[in-house]
């Protein structure tokens, strides 16, 4: 395992854009978007950044960002323009989105916990409007659905190579000493309706925060001692000890077979003889 930078305050977000040979990271609590590069090592990408935390690629190559301080799901377009797709459901504002997908139809799946809004360190306090929930975005029509309504505190997520399982973590309710945290699995239907969402899998020690599936349909997991492989059927086949809290992941580089890992200060590579799944 490699460290590729340091000296951040919290990174998250990791996303790879393989046509660029870069890394875009968020560093929530310094505002700022950073970007990585293979023998140009780190600058800033975006500042301030209205405190994005999870970011993806669209099916055009666009970046998808959570924001907490617009409370909102935005996209840069390829001129660097921002568009904001989404920050109100039904009249009211989101909380602070957290983390996204998108699936291979173009929707964008997105968690909305409370995080960004119930102090200052990673976003601005603000009155909670809405229910920590799940949601489903069309960006073609701009309609925003509830996915998933029963969460204390949604986070990571994403599909299976097939997209018929969505993973999710729920991480719980801010400043909850009693929470239970877990990766919960759901089976998508027509129409991206969801049905299940029993527990799939409990990390220890720590919380699943944000994770990536390979191939196989392993998960690689973020946690407090590194980075866990859960198999499909939930076991704990290994672990990548890191040194940081590890708060996200993604796969990139060669392959698609170098994952890429934000762990509290720093960035963190290593090589796997497994590839991320790749969309066609």
């Amino acid at each position: 395992m490699e460290r590729l930078a340091t000296g951040f305050r919290w990174t998250e977000g990791p996303v790879w854009f393989g046509d660029a040979g870069m890394l875009l990271f968020s560093d929530i609590p310094n505002n700022a978007v950073m970007r990585w590069i293979e023998d140009g090592g780190v600058s800033v990408y975006r500042a301030p950044s209205h405190f994005e935390n999870g970011h993806y690629r669209d099916r055009q190559g666009r970046l998808i960002s959570c924001s907490h301080g617009l409370r909102a799901i935005t996209r840069t377009e390829h001129d660097g323009s921002v568009t904001v797709l989404a920050d109100r459901y039904e009249g009211k504002r989101l909380n602070s989105p957290n983390d996204v997908v998108v699936k291979s139809d173009g929707t964008i799946w997105f968690s909305d916990p409370h995080y960004g809004i119930k102090m200052d360190y990673e976003g601005a306090r603000a009155p909670q409007e809405l229910p920590c929930n799940l949601y489903r975005l069309d960006p073609e029509s701009g309609r925003l659905d509830v996915a998933a309504d029963d969460f204390a505190g949604p986070n990571g997520l994403a599909f299976s190579a097939d997209e018929t399982l969505l993973y999710v973590a729920d991480t719980a309710a801010m400043f909850d000493p009693d929470a239970k945290r877990h990766i919960r699995r759901f089976s998508v239907g027509e129409g991206g309706k969801l049905s299940g969402g029993d527990v799939f899998h409990v990390v220890s020690p720590g919380a699943a925060d944000g994770f990536r599936l390979d191939e196989d349909d392993n998960i690689w997991t973020s946690a407090a001692d590194g980075v866990h492989c859960i198999s499909p059927d939930g076991r704990l086949l290994g672990k990548i000890l890191v040194p940081e809290v590890v708060s996200n992941l993604t796969f990139g580089g060669r392959a698609n077979s170098r994952l890429f890992i934000c762990a509290s200060t720093s960035v963190y590579a290593i090589y796997l003889n497994r590839r991320g799944i790749q969309r066609p």
